[in-house]
């Protein structure tokens, strides 16, 4: 009976042997996964702060671009004002009708009774 009980011990060291492999793959896999995922994350936060980084560029340049934009069209309509402002000559057609005007005028108030 030694032989059956030392045939017995060897396959139950061989299957623990087993299980202790496996269990020794198994925390290497979980290991490894878990540096993975740490890879992952980090790169995902890589990504994160460049996508961060170029969406605050281009919204500066927009703003940069309306503000521009904005003081240009700005100018343009200070520069009209300006010009609005300043005395415009009459034309020789505007003068000619404002001589009947006034001369309409003129005799209405000397036409007018007292």
């Amino acid at each position: 009976m030694r032989i059956a009980d030392e045939a017995y011990n060897e396959a139950a060291e061989a299957a623990i042997a087993r299980v202790l492999m496996a269990e020794r793959m198994a925390r290497d896999s979980v290991e490894q996964a878990r540096r993975q995922v740490e890879g992952i994350v980090e790169r995902a936060r890589l990504d994160a702060r460049a996508l961060d980084a170029r969406t605050e560029r281009r919204v500066r340049a927009a703003i940069a671009a309306f503000e521009r934009r904005l003081n240009a069209d700005l100018a343009e309509i200070d520069a009209a004002a300006e010009r609005a402002a300043q005395p415009q000559p009459l034309t020789d057609d505007e003068r000619a009708a404002l001589r009947l005007a006034v001369r309409a005028v003129a005799e209405e108030l000397v036409a007018a009774p007292p």
